[in-house]
């Protein structure tokens, strides 16, 4: 018999699955534009995003002049406590383990006394997610006005929440007027990162009779030619990217289009975007406006988990797409090529780290146990817990192999800790456990992936299966088995603390 070769992907390259997903059983594949079927140069994008916002500040006479987009300070998946003006990263629990108040880091000490008590909650309004590229500019430009207010030198008054709401209708207003997608139309190469593989991907999954839609808040004059720009290119000669879907819905108002019942409109003049109330089935052969999801459904005549929806935005594209419909869904997160790569260079400390957090466990254990039986020794209420003549000089030998210990964990633990990013870390990890990030990851998204084009290998027929999830109380082979749960918990504590 023939050895036949699959195509395979690169690590970084690869489909991580929460869900199990058989492609086989999806009749509908939607996408999100704006950083998922388009991916941008951050730097460039949000430095632009940054600028306009600063001058929209400006003009409402904010000192912001000298104020310098940093990129390098910031990543997805922070929080903003908008009570005490910090930026805080925490635990999929909710633990705060790292924070900054404007450029100042906060120590440990700092930390344990503003949130002992409290957990970073994304359902009360105190906290503001920072869960899509978009927000690099925002949190930037919030961070470092921090310290401004702090100084006394913006408007009397300004509270850190009413810093916020500034700082956020200044990026919006910059996202939803025409200046800074005016750049972008005009100078695309500067802003665009091009996937040639893309295309093909989408082409893969056409042809295997998936109908592809694309919903996007993006407007129809901007969403045309960015398309054409990034994927009618790799398209076979004399098609467009128009051609390979079957439908096209632009300012489409997500979150709000997949729980409201928004009208339909439809772009009879593309060139200047004038719309009609729409009725009845989506064609295919036109441009929609606004709308709804269920809309969706009855024209194509699918629903819930026959639909994949792929977007980059947790709460807008994933969240209420699966909680209100049951779609299934795919999250872009672009992060992951540089988070696998960091990952799989540590790879050899992280087994060392490891296996001297094993031994930490197996001796914090026998110290625990040498504890109890001079207890037991002392107060004569019971045998020895333990067969030890000298149970204080025995707690002070292992005393002294757990310090010899802790200073060789301690340079691995904060080399971990530094994974990716030298201020914030891993985006999935918070210390050794998940991230609040991942954890919106794994509850929102079936499958993710850092681009789009990663769906070419295994391609439009492919079984994404998840595996078998490891839990505390599950047997491992004995040189595992000891305290082998200990440093996956999360206790709340800093990366520093480990």
């Amino acid at each position: 018999m023939t050895q036949r070769r699959i195509p395979t992907a690169p690590a970084t390259r690869r489909v991580f699955v929460n869900r199990t997903l058989n492609l086989r059983s999806i009749r509908a594949v939607g996408y999100d534009l704006d950083y998922t079927l388009v991916h941008y140069r951050v730097d460039e994008w949000e430095g632009r995003a940054f600028a306009h916002a600063k001058a929209r500040l400006a003009a409402d006479g904010w000192p912001v002049d000298d104020l310098v987009f940093d990129m390098s300070q910031v990543i997805r998946g922070l929080a903003i406590d908008v009570e005490l003006g910090n930026l805080l990263k925490a635990t999929r629990f909710g633990y705060v383990i790292r924070g900054v108040h404007g450029a100042r880091v906060l120590d440990y000490s700092e930390l344990r006394t503003m949130y002992a008590d409290t957990l970073v909650d994304l359902a009360e309004d105190r906290f503001q997610f920072m869960n899509t590229l978009f927000s690099l500019s925002e949190t930037s430009l919030y961070t470092q006005l921090v310290d401004r207010l702090d100084a006394g030198v913006l408007p009397g008054g300004t509270s850190y929440r009413d810093l916020y709401r500034a700082v956020a209708e200044a990026i919006n207003r910059s996202h939803l007027e025409g200046d800074l997608k005016a750049e972008i139309i005009a100078d695309p190469d500067r802003f665009i990162v091009l996937d040639p593989d893309i295309a093909l991907a989408l082409v893969d999954q056409s042809r295997a009779g998936k109908r592809l839609l694309l919903v996007t808040n993006s407007e129809w004059s901007y969403a045309d030619r960015i398309m054409a720009h990034a994927i009618d290119p790799f398209l076979p000669a004399g098609t467009t990217w128009r051609g390979l879907f079957d439908t096209i819905i632009v300012s489409a108002g997500k979150p709000a289009f997949f729980t409201s019942t928004n009208r339909l409109f439809k772009i009879v003049d593309e060139a200047n975007t004038l719309l009609v109330p729409h009725e009845g089935v989506i064609e295919q052969e036109g441009v929609f406006f606004g709308g709804n999801a269920r809309l969706v459904e009855q024209s194509l005549g699918i629903s819930g988990d026959e639909i994949l929806y792929v977007g980059d935005h947790i709460f807008g594209d994933v969240h209420f797409s699966k909680a209100q419909l049951r779609w299934r869904t795919a999250i872009i997160l672009r992060e992951l090529e540089s988070e696998v790569e960091a990952l799989e260079g540590y790879l050899l400390d992280q087994l060392e780290l490891d296996a001297r957090m094993s031994r930490k466990g197996a001796l914090e254990a026998e110290l625990a146990a040498l504890r109890l039986a001079g207890q037991r020794i002392e107060m004569g209420y019971a045998p020895p817990a333990i067969d030890e003549e000298d149970p204080a000089g025995a707690q002070e030998h292992i005393r002294d192999q757990l310090a010899l210990l802790d200073d060789e964990i301690a340079p691995l633990a904060i080399a971990a800790g530094r994974l990716r990013h030298p201020a914030w870390g891993l985006l999935m990890r918070a210390g050794s456990d998940k991230s609040l990030f991942a954890n919106q990851v794994e509850r929102h998204a079936d499958v993710y992936t850092s681009r789009v084009s990663n769906m070419l290998y295994p391609g439009p027929y492919a079984m994404f299966r998840a595996t078998r999830l490891d839990l505390p109380h599950d047997p491992h082979p004995p040189h595992e088995a000891t305290e082998r749960g200990d440093h996956r918990r999360d206790t709340g504590t800093p990366d520093s603390m480990t």
